[in-house]
C-alpha cells in the first residue's frame, strides 16, 4: 500500500499542471469472470457486484427504452444516486411504473419521441412494468456502489477501476441465488478472474 501511495504522489506531480486527476486510475485493478448455472439461458442479464467497497459513490445516467413493445436493455445496474432516463422510441404511447420497495414511482402515459428521468436513491431492484402494454417488464438494479456489471449472452462480466483490497462478490439474478459466498482479493493493476454459481 505505501508503494502504491508513493506511485501516486509522483504521478500527480507528473500530471497536476494539466489540471485533472483521477484516483480510480491509481492503486486499482480489475475483475473479470463468468456465472455458473446448469440453465444457460439464465447466464445472461445478472448483474455481478462487490460489496463493502469504500470510498465515494460515483452516480450515473443510465437510459431504457422502449422499442417494438420491449424495454431495452432488460437490466440496467447503476450505483445509488444515480438517474435514470426513460425514452420512448416506439410508435405507440407506453407509461412505466414500479411498486418495487426500493423505488416507487409511476410516470404517466408518455407519447413517441418523448424521455423522463427517474432518480434512484435507495439500494435494491426496481421492476419495470407498463399499464398500457402488460407483456412488458425489466429491471433497474440499484446497488451500493459503482463496481458492479451486468453479464453478457454467455455469464461473462467485468468490472474495472475497482480499489485494492479483499471483498465480497455475488450477484442478483431475476431467477437464480447465488450459491454460498464468494470473496475476491484485488492487487494494482492486476485482473482477478471469479466464477459466481447460482442455482434455484
Amino acid at each position: 500500500m505505501l508503494k502504491c501511495k508513493s506511485k501516486f504522489m509522483k504521478t500527480a506531480l507528473l500530471i497536476a499542471s494539466f489540471g485533472f486527476m483521477s484516483a480510480n486510475a491509481f492503486c486499482a485493478g480489475t475483475v473479470t469472470g463468468k456465472v455458473s448455472t446448469a440453465i444457460p439461458k439464465y447466464a445472461v442479464d445478472n448483474v455481478v457486484y462487490l460489496v463493502g467497497v469504500k470510498g465515494p459513490v460515483v452516480p450515473q445516467h443510465g437510459v431504457v427504452d422502449q422499442k417494438s413493445l420491449v424495454f431495452v436493455p432488460h437490466v440496467t445496474a447503476v450505483p445509488v444516486g444515480s438517474t435514470v432516463e426513460f425514452k420512448n422510441n416506439d410508435k405507440v404511447n407506453h407509461n412505466i411504473f414500479s411498486a418495487s420497495a426500493a423505488k416507487k414511482f409511476n410516470l404517466g402515459t408518455y407519447n413517441p419521441g418523448m424521455s423522463k428521468n427517474v432518480l434512484f436513491d435507495k439500494p435494491g431492484a426496481v421492476n419495470l412494468l407498463c399499464n398500457v402494454h402488460s407483456e412488458m417488464s425489466a429491471w433497474v438494479v440499484i446497488t451500493e456502489n459503482q463496481y458492479a456489471a451486468v453479464t453478457g449472452k454467455d455469464g461473462s462480466f467485468t468490472i474495472k477501476n475497482v480499489p485494492v483490497g479483499t471483498y465480497e462478490i455475488t450477484a442478483w439474478s431475476e431467477k437464480l441465488k447465488p450459491q454460498g459466498k464468494t470473496m475476491v482479493t484485488v492487487a494494482e493493476g492486476k485482473t482477478s478472474d471469479i466464477t459466481l454459481k447460482l442455482a434455484k
